[in-house]
């Protein structure tokens, strides 16, 4: 633990480290709780520990605990269903599950031994002091994070403690991250995102984390404007946070005062980015990664905020984009499409028990396929335009991607959401199809208004040909569109 988090190791004072709601933990204190989950995991030779992942202080104190023993946390998430929750657990087979106090859990966790996590740090009988952690190579892995699943049954993704270390210190780095920051954010911590970046991130440093429990535009600006300096989020907080600035300002001010702030897990919109920007002078910055990747670029903080591009690519990251040929696209012409591929320390290993898709994951010279679509701007930007399986669309002989069109899209004063897709057409191979939720159900944008606004800030060929109007599109939980729910 001390090699991941040296402020756990060094720090006595009564410095906060982790605060969620009235409840909070010191260094020393978070130090004695983990150390005592540690010790018990320990004594039963725990390999791989699932955690139920509440956005709760115990899943921050257990999961610590778990890196402290030097075994791997499998967080799980509480609203995964039934069927998701078995295959889980069976493919994952942990020794025993961590909880907090009181939680209840699912039958399906029924046969493992369950430990309840002291967040205060009393282990058992008597006070517990911090220990020692195990001794643990950096190839180790420190956590097992399932994927979406949207293909298959979710899949394993074995991420190693090298690749936490070198993505926290890399957007260090480009964030100029330090111990004085103290970041706000009520993201879930059974993902990457919630998880590595919002709360072993700020431990790393040796700074603070304040969870909000439940994300409020309230509770962003109470939290900011008493001493957090940065905010993590996904697009749907940053779009409540646009929606609110004109009625809240406090939030404005809370914004206007902040020394970061941070959106990803999907692309933010072009028009919440500029709301935001005009109401507290202030940009909010993007990054890209994945669960198998950890963080792949960041935009800088002593850079140029850009809305709609995800950055350069981290300090160690070597980052490219290919063909379907399989040959590179060298053209910084902001236009070129190609998939990206990733190389370096921040990827995970393996994806536990399926060496066919782990080796179909990657090339044979130690490339990732991420699967995801980008372009290049001339000083090296990256602007990611959606993923190949549904966001790439080709037609009438160009390669277009969705992510663009449905920010040209939410442009339109009469659109609240967008996602584009491409489905058969015999003339051009695929036609673009837009599915809108209008700002006014009773009177929507036709196809024609939309297909003329998309041309003139875009391109003739990127106009859709058929607009189909919804109620709402479906999110996961992290807000992104699951495009393959979408009506047949």
């Amino acid at each position: 633990m001390s090699s991941l988090f040296p402020a756990l190791a060094d720090d006595p004072s009564d410095r906060v480290a982790l605060r969620f709601g009235p409840r909070s933990l010191t260094y020393a204190r978070l130090a004695a709780a983990a150390g005592g989950v540690g010790a018990r995991l320990r004594d039963r030779g725990a390999g791989r520990v699932a955690v139920w992942a509440t956005p709760s202080l115990e899943t921050a104190v257990a999961v610590v605990g778990v890196l402290h023993a030097g075994a791997a946390a499998v967080p799980l998430n509480p609203k995964s269903g039934e069927k998701e929750l078995a295959h889980i657990l069976s493919d994952s087979a942990p020794a025993l599950v961590l909880a907090a106090p009181g939680d209840e859990l699912p039958g399906a966790l029924g046969g493992l031994e369950r430990i309840d996590v002291d967040a205060l740090g009393s282990e058992g009988p008597g006070p517990v002091t911090a220990s020692a952690p195990a001794p643990v190579d950096d190839e180790a892995p420190a956590l097992v994070v399932y994927t979406s699943g949207t293909t298959g049954p979710p899949k394993g993704a074995v991420i190693p403690r090298r690749a936490v270390a070198t993505t926290l210190d890399a957007l260090a780095d480009a964030w100029r991250w330090t111990g004085d920051d103290v970041l706000v954010h009520g993201l879930p911590l059974f993902h990457v995102h919630g998880l590595v970046l919002g709360i072993l991130g700020p431990l790393r440093r040796g700074g603070s984390v304040r969870h909000l429990g439940r994300f409020s535009t309230e509770g962003v600006a109470r939290e900011l404007n008493s001493g957090a300096t940065m905010l993590f989020g996904v697009p749907t907080m940053y779009h409540r946070i646009a929606e609110a600035l004109p009625e809240e300002p406090e939030l404005v001010k809370a914004l206007a005062g902040a020394r970061l702030l941070v959106s990803g897990s999907a692309a933010l919109p072009v028009h919440d980015h500029e709301r935001i920007a005009a109401a507290t002078g202030r940009r909010v910055i993007e990054r890209y990664g994945m669960t198998e990747t950890l963080m792949n670029t960041a935009a800088r903080a002593d850079g140029e905020a850009r809305p709609g591009t995800v950055g350069v690519p981290l300090p160690g990251v070597e980052l490219r984009l290919v063909e379907e040929d399989g040959s590179l696209v060298t053209a910084l012409d902001g236009e070129s499409v190609g998939e990206i591929q990733v190389r370096g320390p921040n990827l995970f290993t393996e994806y536990l028990n399926r060496p066919d898709a782990t080796a179909a994951a990657f090339t044979a010279d130690g490339w990732f396929r991420t699967g995801d679509v980008a372009v290049r701007d001339p000083d090296g930007q990256v602007r990611i335009v959606g993923r190949k399986a549904t966001d790439l669309i080709k037609s009438g002989g160009y390669k277009i991607g969705a992510g663009e069109i449905e920010n040209a899209l939410l442009e339109h004063p009469g659109v609240r959401e967008a996602a584009v897709t491409g489905e058969p057409d015999a003339d051009l191979g695929e036609r673009i199809v837009a599915w809108v939720v209008p700002v006014d159900p009773q009177a929507p944008p036709g196809t024609a208004e939309l297909a003329d606004h998309v041309a003139r800030r875009l391109a003739p060929h990127k106009r859709p040909r058929v607009v189909r109007h919804l109620d709402a599109l479906p999110r996961n939980d992290m807000g992104k569109i699951m495009k393959r729910a979408l009506p047949s």
